[in-house]
């Protein structure tokens, strides 16, 4: 997949969402846009979330979302909500049902962007706007919000240098990367070799994961124990907490337990391991203003209103050029930032992270 660039301005860019057209197009706008208006704030928000192994989907981007449209309808909206369990299939089929139950717009992260195409496609002849949600899908999207996820990979990367150290050059290391149907994946890649290419002595040994699963990644790990040695890995490259902790497991069963890992969400598991030091990293994104971005902008197409002033760049994808989007920053989490990240925006508390086991290593951390 192709992405524009995006422009991030200081304050943010107008998005033009007027486009040329027929006579006949014109006047099929104008009647969906009085029909949107007669609706008012009793719309009807479908949102479709791609998995529940993740924490971030349940604990985080639903209950915003759902939080968001009903402020900003005077709780006169309704979110309907499925989970498609890393399913493709069940994730087409749920959207026939969004397209059967009339939605008026539906908030999008696809389990498979390429195979989802179709699906936004019916949706779009429905009548239904789309907004891509975290990830970009193929097919007629008529926004798009995110983290800047090139971004997301070489702040990973950089970090994985930092704590290697002097050491960097002289060092091979493993890529745990995503699954190869997430075209965030490929970005984060993208992001993560553009930072350690040439900065480390060689990637001894690359994987794309498929779904995601921590299972799948501790058994890449093991084999890349197996391939290269125990003793001949200084570093892993993990795109996100929950094959860290896959990976972290294969790593103490191999009797490695220095071994800079880094990783992505800012999972509770995630945040204590990097309290105890299993765990180098993760990558902080502000869910809550991304779900936020994503209810705003859902409400606004629903209402037929305009999304100026609320985008901040334009995104392409494989099918559609000059998206509407907003990029959401994002920031390194280590064990010197958690209260001004984690902690600061409410993900979790103190005693949350510091339970049980985890409160001796909080407190040799200064985390009270």
């Amino acid at each position: 997949m192709r992405r524009a660039a995006v422009a991030v301005a200081a304050t943010a860019m107008a998005v033009s969402l007027a486009a040329c057209g027929s006579a006949k197009e014109s006047g099929d706008k104008a009647d969906s846009s009085d029909s949107a208006a007669k609706k008012g704030d009793a719309i009807k928000v479908g949102l479709l979330l791609p998995e529940n192994q993740t924490a971030r989907y349940e604990k985080f981007d639903k209950p915003v979302i759902e939080k968001k449209v009903k402020e900003l309808t005077n709780n006169k909206g309704e979110v309907i909500y499925a989970n498609a369990k890393q399913d493709a299939t069940l994730q087409s089929q749920q959207v026939d049902t969004m397209v059967t139950n009339k939605v008026d717009v539906l908030i999008l992260d696809a389990v498979d962007f390429k195979a989802i195409a179709g699906s936004v496609k019916k949706a779009k002849d429905a009548g239904i706007k789309v907004v891509a949600f975290d990830r970009l899908a193929e097919g007629p999207i008529d926004a798009y919000t995110s983290f800047d996820n090139v971004t997301v990979g070489k702040t990973q990367g950089e970090a994985l240098l930092k704590a290697l150290g002097d050491k960097a050059k002289d060092s091979q290391i493993v890529m745990m990367n995503g699954s190869s149907t997430d075209p965030n994946a490929a970005q984060f890649k993208e992001g993560a070799h553009a930072a350690l290419d040439g900065k480390v002595k060689s990637v001894g040994r690359e994987y794309d994961t498929k779904e995601w699963k921590p299972e799948n990644a501790n058994a890449n790990m093991e084999g890349a124990i197996s391939a290269l040695g125990k003793d001949k890995i200084q570093g892993v490259y993990s795109a996100n907490d929950g094959m860290a902790g896959g990976i972290i497991t294969a790593l103490k069963a191999a009797g490695l337990t220095n071994v800079p890992v880094t990783g992505q969400d800012a999972e509770l598991a995630g945040v204590q391991r990097i309290v105890t030091g299993e765990q180098y990293m993760s990558v902080f994104k502000s869910y809550p203003q991304e779900g936020q971005v994503a209810a705003e902008m859902a409400v606004r197409l629903a209402k037929g209103e305009s999304l100026d002033g609320l985008s901040n760049g334009k995104v392409d994808s494989g099918t559609t050029k000059d998206i509407p989007a907003v990029i959401v920053p994002v920031v390194s989490l280590t064990k010197d930032n958690i209260k001004e990240t984690v902690i600061k925006d409410g993900f979790y508390t103190i005693d949350e992270i510091c339970a049980g086991k985890y409160k001796a290593a909080c407190d040799k951390i200064g985390l009270k």
